[in-house]
């Protein structure tokens, strides 16, 4: 019988604190939210190990190793008040994290069995809306945002999410496949959006941020 509580205390110790995420409240936030309660039961046993977690029907999706969240959210820089949109929430465990630092937080999912599982994971969490939606529209409905999160990774510079962000709002993401990608924080200046990477990571890439391949002549 996994000890889930000593577990998630070595994740945090040992995976987080030590990749320089120091802020307090992400590291509080992670060790009182049961990572367990969000993955498949046959895989509960690899909860709080060092890898990308496969969820969702045959492993289709995967959920950021913890550190590589956590570092994504403190380069975010949330305030209590903030307001921010989980792009690709699959089931929910980065939202309940965001919830525990964030105002209030939109959560998106494409997949409805995905969506279904965060819904019952994340229960009555009162700062949480769970949308069904294309990840590529994200959800203007409930914009503009202080914060954007993609959980996973892209191929393409996240330029479309821009009307979706306040004026100094911050995006952040994992940019390219391989080896080469990086972690990205990306700002919002006028009708401008810069971006700098900021560690590197790797990532799954999520459905429909693809590049389209091209023709070869």
């Amino acid at each position: 019988m996994t000890d889930f509580a000593t577990a998630r205390r070595h994740m945090v110790d040992g995976q987080v604190r030590t990749a320089d995420v120091t802020d307090l409240r992400i590291l509080a936030a992670m060790l009182e939210t049961p990572r367990e309660n969000f993955v498949p039961p046959a895989s509960a046993g690899l909860t709080y190990l060092d890898l990308d977690l496969s969820v969702g029907a045959k492993g289709s999706r995967r959920l950021l190793k913890p550190m590589v969240l956590a570092k994504l959210i403190q380069a975010a820089d949330l305030a209590s008040t903030d307001r921010v949109l989980d792009v690709g929430c699959a089931t929910g465990y980065a939202a309940a994290v965001l919830a525990r630092i964030a105002g209030q937080v939109v959560a998106l999912e494409e997949d409805s069995g995905l969506a279904q599982t965060a819904r019952a994971a994340l229960g009555a969490q009162p700062n949480v809306s769970m949308v069904s939606g294309p990840l590529t529209a994200g959800w203007p409905q409930a914009g503009p945002y202080d914060a954007v999160l993609l959980e996973g990774a892209t191929e393409l510079t996240p330029q479309a999410f821009l009307p979706q962000l306040k004026d100094g709002g911050r995006l952040v993401c994992i940019l390219g496949s391989g080896p080469g990608a990086k972690a990205m924080l990306y700002c919002r200046s006028g009708e401008e959006l810069g971006g700098r990477p900021i560690f590197d990571a790797n990532g799954p890439l999520l459905p429909g941020f693809a590049k389209v391949p091209a023709f070869a002549f």
